[in-house]
């Protein structure tokens, strides 16, 4: 059996391209690992593959939730290994792409086996890690889970706020269940990683270029449809890098460029995270520093042909 290819890589980095390119190469069908590209109502404002894209080579797990859901990691996984089984069955090579490092690093580690949480924690937990509180929540966590609180920053409200509800929940710190985890998808030596670093300033300018792209091709509009439905804004769809920015706007509290210059912004800072996750999490990983798509392509070519075949036929 031919190796799964994993591709990670901040926002921007031309991940959907290469995918493509690589999946013609290989005989293969491309599986999202993006937490915000699995919602059906963010086409536009997460750059979701066009339908043009689609059409080329199969796609999987793109769009197949509702706002309304709260999707997660272990419901992704579970999704996941089901269409890479099927995938793998039918003697094509699944390339799983992404820009969520806990999604890729679930498949070939297992995740942490944490109970459901119930609404009622999940509210009093957003509710300690309101802006003004972020440091006094921090501070909390730092009590009841010190191992977690000394990986995260203290205005990592997110992170922070997911460590918080699954104490108020369970009574147990988050750190207690990392080493409980389910079995991975993929053992060592069945998948193959690579990772875009292309060189920041590039990638930030093309992250600028790209948001302005997106309010002209219907983000506002995306926006308009979520707000109309009047969504719980705790729900990760409505979390999406511009989207909260772009429904202020809508509420009439900022300006228009307000909201684009906020977003962009935002949208800067996930990608330095991004950056930092893979230094991390992925250090082994081969680096593809360059945006260009022909150069990359040669590069990958070349570290697969050292593996004595395993993709190329």
């Amino acid at each position: 059996m031919r190796p799964t290819l994993l591709i990670h890589g901040p926002t921007a980095s031309g991940k959907t391209q290469l995918s493509i390119q690589m999946a013609k190469k290989f005989d293969g069908e491309i599986v999202n690992a993006d937490s915000m590209q699995v919602y059906r109502d963010l086409k536009v404002i997460t750059a979701r593959p066009s339908d043009a894209e689609i059409a080329e080579v199969p796609h999987h797990l793109f769009g197949y939730k509702d706002a309304a859901e709260r999707g997660s990691a272990g419901s992704w996984l579970s999704d996941a290994r089901t269409i890479i089984a099927d995938i793998q069955k039918r003697g094509k090579v699944p390339i799983v792409i992404g820009g969520t490092g806990l999604h890729l690093l679930a498949l070939i580690e297992g995740l942490s086996e944490i109970p459901p949480i119930p609404e009622d924690s999940r509210a009093e937990a957003r509710t300690m890690v309101q802006k003004d509180n972020a440091e006094s929540a921090h501070a909390y966590l730092l009590k009841v889970d010190p191992e977690t609180a000394r990986r995260l920053a203290p205005n990592d409200r997110q992170r922070v706020a997911r460590a918080l509800e699954v104490w108020l929940a369970t009574g147990n710190p988050l750190s207690s269940y990392h080493e409980n985890k389910t079995p991975p998808v993929l053992s060592e030596g069945e998948w193959l990683g690579i990772a875009l670093t292309p060189p920041r300033i590039r990638l930030y300018n093309r992250i600028d270029r790209r948001f302005a792209s997106m309010m002209m091709e219907g983000a506002m509009d995306e926006a308009r449809a979520l707000a109309d439905r009047n969504l719980d804004p705790a729900l990760p769809a409505m979390k999406a890098h511009g989207m909260p920015w772009l429904l202020s706007y809508l509420r009439g509290e900022i300006s228009a460029d307000t909201a684009a210059e906020y977003a962009k912004r935002d949208t800067r800072r996930y990608a330095k995270r991004q950056f930092t996750w893979i230094s991390h999490q992925f250090p082994f990983w081969p680096r593809i520093p360059s945006m260009e798509l022909d150069v990359r392509s040669k590069v990958i070519h070349a570290l697969f042909k050292e593996i004595d075949g395993a993709i190329l036929k």
